[in-house]
């Protein structure tokens, strides 16, 4: 593609250079620049993309897109500069595939917890009425069956057009995306199409981005005022109103979900149980019992909101209910692993207060032994939420084992200190191991029969993050290596 087609669009303050020349590739990271390509300088958080320029250019790059003046030696590489990168960067992804959201339907799922399972919970609706559906999220992007990794909850503009247009090249003209308050806020979603926005909930989580509550909640906003067809909103959380409120003069439609208020789809006669629970799913074209097979009332929040996607798109109740109970579990969500012993072992990725909250009450409507949670804070994040952590696991926990999780460039015992500083407020009955594999078969070992052991945090991921250094780490097999070695 022609630099001048790339480029449309864009606010430009200057340009050096030939727009005629032909573009094989864009690239913001100058390690993966290749002959022909156009190098995005970003002046990021960690470091500066113009410090890369000369990298960039001696692996290929004709042209640069840079937010500096910058001086070269060389006459025949094409410069434009811009104020913002990151905008420039998605607008001129979105220009370079073609613009490939506009000719699918694009559902941008937000919110502090839920984002995955409701991707999932949406994707076998679609599928299940020969609507083929992509996934973009924290567990990968699925296209046409095949999981790619994503370093991030909602990968780089640049990735998010990729994946978009290769989607479309394979026939799949629906995907679901989890839009996190970074991508929002970051310019990663710029120039997507959203057909749907759905809002979750919000609680306390990225505050050490986002610095407050409220600039957390303006960047899960964002989403709601990019979308075309219809807004989903859970009535039940106060965001969520005030998300309804803000958005009440747009000219499109909202639909409402909840448990406890007057909503457009709605749950009744709940009945919660170990292997899941069983519901009325209630919309205005009738009602319909549902079998859900991930237990607690966070549950049937996400089956709602998958069920008003599909509501949207005026799929019928006998599709809705086909796509939620043919969900069997979502990896690393309230994901039960077969121990075959006495006591239960639940992997789940909560790693927010009111995450771990919302697990833990679940899990004590059905408790009949001891509850005992193994869990920690990751390093580099939000300092303030770990004490609060603690002491949500504390007011349900019968016993705490306080461990890492993926401390990165932090001493780990200082982590689990301020963790353990809000459990000491709430409950006694704790211990700190901070290798999370001895923390995991100590657990195990001290098990007593019906006892329910929650490792939360890592769910679906099978590393951990110590210094620099990502290693293996995953909890399901541990739990069943070290219940191998014990029987033997």
């Amino acid at each position: 593609m022609k630099i001048k087609n790339l480029i449309e669009g864009l606010e430009i303050e200057k340009i050096h250079g030939d727009l005629e020349k032909d573009i094989k590739g864009i690239g913001y990271n100058s390690r993966k620049i290749d002959l022909d390509y156009l190098f995005v300088a970003i002046e990021g958080f960690e470091s500066d993309g113009h410090k890369y320029i000369q990298e960039a250019i001696e692996r290929g790059a004709i042209a640069l897109v840079v937010e500096k003046d910058i001086k070269l030696d060389r006459e025949d590489i094409t410069i434009i500069r811009v104020e913002d990168g990151r905008d420039s960067l998605a607008r001129i992804s979105s220009n370079f595939y073609g613009k490939p959201s506009q000719n699918m339907k694009v559902i941008g799922v937000t919110g502090t917890n839920g984002k995955t399972s409701i991707t999932y919970l949406v994707k076998s609706i679609l599928d299940r009425v020969n609507k083929n559906t992509g996934v973009i999220g924290t567990m990968g992007s699925v296209i046409d069956g095949e999981v790619l990794s994503t370093e991030n909850t909602t990968p780089e503009s640049l990735w998010i057009q990729r994946y978009l247009y290769t989607m479309l090249k394979e026939g799949t003209k629906h995907c679901v995306m989890e839009v996190s308050s970074h991508s929002l806020d970051l310019k990663r979603v710029e120039y997507c199409n959203f057909d749907i926005g759905v809002f979750t909930n919000l609680s306390r989580d990225h505050l050490d981005y986002h610095n407050t509550v409220e600039n957390y909640f303006n960047a899960k906003l964002k989403l709601f005022y990019m979308t075309n067809k219809c807004n989903i909103i859970n009535i039940d959380d106060k965001y969520g109103r005030r998300i309804i409120e803000e958005t009440k003069n747009l000219d499109i439609s909202t639909i409402t979900y909840g448990i406890e208020k007057k909503s457009t789809i709605y749950a009744t006669d709940i009945e919660y149980h170990l292997k899941g629970v069983d519901f009325k799913l209630n919309t205005p074209k009738g009602s319909i019992d549902i079998s859900f097979n991930i237990p607690g009332e966070f549950s049937v929040y996400n089956a709602l909101a998958a069920a008003s996607v599909a509501y949207c798109y005026g799929i019928d109740l006998k599709g809705i209910k086909e796509g939620l109970e043919a969900v069997e579990g979502i990896r690393g969500r309230f994901e039960i692993v077969p121990t075959n012993e006495d006591f239960s072992v639940i992997i789940d990725f909560a790693h927010t207060p009111d995450g771990l909250e919302k697990v833990l009450s679940t899990i004590k409507e059905f408790a009949e032994g001891r509850i005992v949670a193994v869990f920690g804070a990751g390093g580099n994040r939000d300092r303030t939420k770990r004490p609060i952590m603690g002491e949500s696991v504390g007011k349900y926990a019968d016993f705490l084992i306080v461990t890492s999780d993926n401390p990165r460039n932090e001493e780990p015992m200082r982590i689990i200190d301020d963790v353990v500083e809000g459990v000491k407020k709430v409950n006694n009955n704790y211990i700190k191991v901070v290798d999370r594999k001895e923390a995991i078969e100590y657990a195990i070992k001290n098990a007593k029969p019906k006892d329910i052991i929650l490792l939360a945090g890592k769910g679906h991921e099978t590393y951990t993050i110590i210094g620099n250094e990502v290693l293996p780490f995953d909890e399901r097999q541990i739990v069943l290596d070290f219940l191998k070695e014990i029987k033997n």
